[in-house]
């Protein structure tokens, strides 16, 4: 709210104490209170008007202070000004009534004012609530139209690249058109290539019938095969049976071959392993140990310490699958013979009539004794 002008403050100053308290106090009032620019608009005009009131007041005061001066002029012009004085005194309190009654409708105008005014806080205050959910919205608006513009550029590219798929397919397809064009003329080719075929099949259809007589002189030859062939399977069964009871005979023969030539070799070994300085304990048998048959198990002394034989008997050593196994076949016999007795020393030692000069040479390798039965 403006000041107070200084001629009106002036003219308040010149007032009776008791009005000019009044004036000042509803002039604070005013000042504390909050109205609208409307409001501030007619208390304006009405203060305004006031104020020409006081400025008349003002006026007066002045006349009455000039005729109170000139009170030696004469008792007349006294009791006239007093009259005067008296009728603007009533008129001043006919304007202070209406001033009264003014300021009690400022008075209820500024309560409304203010109910109004919280009205307009609260309204205020959802509008900003209001705006605040606004500016969220708008937010997600924003977001949303990026991955709009996001989504235009994928389909842009995609649009691209269809374009480029119809160019390829558009090449694609006078490619088609060009294979059509030479399939055709190949199927020409083939029609007259079938009607040539058609002929032919005439030809083969005699053929096919002479190959059918043919081959009802072959089924009755195939008959006549068949029959020679049971007579053939039956022979090949008795055969098989002769060979298999030739086969038990070697095997029995080659049973008792092996089984003698150990025996040979128990009463010929313990002279012969003299020349390896090992010199028996007690004689050479055949055991069992920890599941495994040692065809010679002896103990002997060598260089004064006792050692364990343990040898294996083959009739041929030489480099076949068959025979070539034999070095594992003494290692498992050893390795059961350590099971038994510990971690004794061990001699190796295998027997055979004969022995190829590369397997010599993997036995010395291994640390094993040959003895060839020529040596005793």
């Amino acid at each position: 709210m403006q000041a107070i002008p200084l001629d009106l403050y002036e003219e308040l100053e010149g007032l009776d104490p008791k009005i000019k308290s009044v004036f000042l106090k509803l002039f604070e009032y005013l000042i504390k209170e909050r109205v609208t620019k409307d409001d501030f608009q007619r208390l304006t005009e009405k203060v305004e008007n006031l104020a020409d009131i006081v400025a008349k007041l003002a006026e007066a005061q002045k006349k009455t202070e000039e005729e109170l001066k000139s009170l030696s002029k004469t008792v007349a012009e006294l009791v006239e000004a007093q009259k005067k004085i008296d009728e603007e005194l009533e008129a001043q309190s006919n304007t202070m009534s209406e001033l009264s009654k003014t300021v009690s409708e400022l008075s209820k105008t500024m309560v409304e004012l203010a109910e109004a005014q919280k009205r307009t806080e609260q309204k205020v205050a959802e509008l900003a609530e209001a705006q605040k959910r606004t500016d969220q919205r708008l937010a997600e608006l924003a977001e949303a139209q990026k991955r709009t513009e996001q989504k235009v550029a994928e389909l842009a590219e995609a649009q691209k690249r269809t374009d480029q798929r119809l160019a390829e397919l558009a090449e694609a397809q006078k490619r088609t058109e060009q294979k059509v064009a030479e399939l055709a003329e190949a199927q020409k080719r083939t029609d007259q290539r079938l009607a040539e075929l058609a002929e032919a099949q005439k030809r083969t259809e005699q053929k096919v019938a002479e190959l059918a007589e043919a081959q009802k002189r072959t089924d009755q030859r195939l008959a006549e095969l068949a029959e020679a062939q049971k007579r053939t399977e039956e022979e090949v069964r008795t055969l098989a049976q002769e060979l298999k009871r030739t086969r038990q005979d070697l095997g029995g023969l080659s049973l008792s071959f092996s089984y003698a030539f150990e025996n040979e070799a128990y009463r010929m070994l313990p002279q012969v392993l003299k020349k390896y300085g090992l010199e028996l304990e007690d004689k050479l048998i055949r055991k069992e140990i920890a599941g495994e048959e040692i065809n010679f198990f002896a103990t002997a002394r060598k260089n004064g310490k006792t050692v364990y034989i343990v040898g294996e008997t083959k009739l041929r050593l030489d480099d076949t699958k068959k025979r070539d196994d034999v070095f594992k076949q003494l290692e498992k016999k050893i390795s059961a013979v350590k099971k038994v007795y510990g971690d004794v020393q061990i001699v190796p030692l295998i027997v055979t009539h004969f022995a190829k000069e590369n397997m010599l040479k993997k036995a010395k390798e291994r640390g094993i004794i040959v003895v060839q039965s020529y040596e005793w």
